[in-house]
């Protein structure tokens, strides 16, 4: 059967158009083979040779596959009994791009959204951002349009009508979009003794209801730009401070890091039948508004407890960022990525 895919005497060559059997011709093969197995072995490898050759000949099309008679009837198997091929030509340019894709990133003036927004752009990504201030949200797009495409839409992300504004908004410009990125957050510090009501429900607020009611609204547009072979993708900005408890007073901070990370594993099964991943990013100390008087006090204790001696830069979130919505991230689901140089394992 293999030479249905081979010219005789060769096992391994590079695929031509010639390749794509006709399946008049590959379904009657590939059934009288599993019918004609003779053990258990045999008939795995039968029942999945075929629609692996064809998967992988329609899906790569020119690429090497390799096929080895010398175990089997029809090739090399893995120990699952599964006809194994190789694809030595993988193109890693294409592989991280997202050139061309529409991005959404929240609170992406500044700080970490505006290091994945740079970086984004730089990538040749078209990318919205928000932001509460219309002048900052204006303005940094306006810089960013001078290296690629940047279109601001200021909306506070953590009020009922400003989600809503954000979606309309964005939904009477394109007809899909590829990435969210909800990073738009709070903070608030203060004595256990004195933490306010109101503090904790705007940390709430901001960093788990406004991540969960705009990703919830936004799915149809995210299921228009998706595939089962690219998904949309969903990122939560969530925080080492998720992961381990904090040393300063931020008593709403953390658990609500922590509850989007959940969030984001609870919509990663919800939503990835609909070819939309959800995956989540744990940053450690990067430089940011909010994190300013934290490395101005304490900067170089924190470089001195971190494994790599240092701290984030912006190249490291965006490179995260770009992974998890390129191609190479495809497959990836559910999980949260702490980017911290090691310091939540120390």
């Amino acid at each position: 059967m293999a030479d249905a895919f081979c010219h005789k005497g060769t096992k391994t060559r590079r695929c031509t158009k010639k390749d794509f059997v006709d399946l008049s011709v590959l379904v009657p093969l590939w059934r009288d083979s599993i019918n004609n197995a003779v053990d258990p072995k045999a008939h795995r490898i039968a029942f999945h040779a075929i629609p692996d050759i064809i998967y992988r000949s329609n899906r790569y099309g020119c690429r090497r596959l390799t096929l080895n008679d010398d175990d089997g009837a029809f090739g090399e198997t893995n120990s699952k009994g599964r006809l194994r091929m190789s694809d030595d030509a993988i193109n890693v340019n294409d592989l991280f791009s997202i050139k061309g894709k529409v991005a959404l990133v929240t609170g992406g003036s500044r700080g970490i959204g505006l290091m994945i927004a740079r970086g984004y752009v730089e990538a040749g990504a078209k990318v919205y951002i928000s932001s509460r201030k219309k002048e900052v949200c204006d303005q940094v797009a306006e810089q960013l349009s001078s290296i690629g495409t940047c279109i601001s839409i200021p909306a506070d992300v953590s009020t009922a009508e400003g989600s809503k504004h954000l979606v309309s908004e964005l939904s009477s410009r394109e007809p899909a979009l590829h990435i969210l990125v909800n990073n738009a957050g709070a903070a608030w510090g203060a004595p256990l003794a004195e933490y306010p009501e109101s503090g904790f429900d705007k940390v709430m607020d901001t960093n788990v209801k406004a991540v969960f009611f705009l990703t919830r609204d936004i799915v149809p547009l995210l299921e228009k730009g998706a595939s089962p072979g690219d998904p949309a993708r969903v990122i939560n900005i969530g925080s080492i401070d998720g992961l381990k408890v904090p040393s300063v007073e931020n008593y709403a901070y953390a658990p609500s890091k922590a509850a989007v990370h959940h969030l984001t594993r609870v919509l990663a099964v919800k939503l990835g039948p609909r070819n939309i991943t959800v995956n989540a990013v744990a940053p450690g100390p990067f430089e940011s508004q909010m994190t300013k008087w934290l490395l101005e006090q304490f900067q170089e204790q924190i470089e001195k407890d971190c494994p790599l001696g240092r701290i984030g830069s912006p190249p490291d979130m965006a490179g995260v960022a770009i992974y998890l919505a390129s191609r190479a991230g495809a497959y990836v689901n559910g999980v949260v990525i702490p980017v911290d140089g090691g310091i939540c394992i120390t």
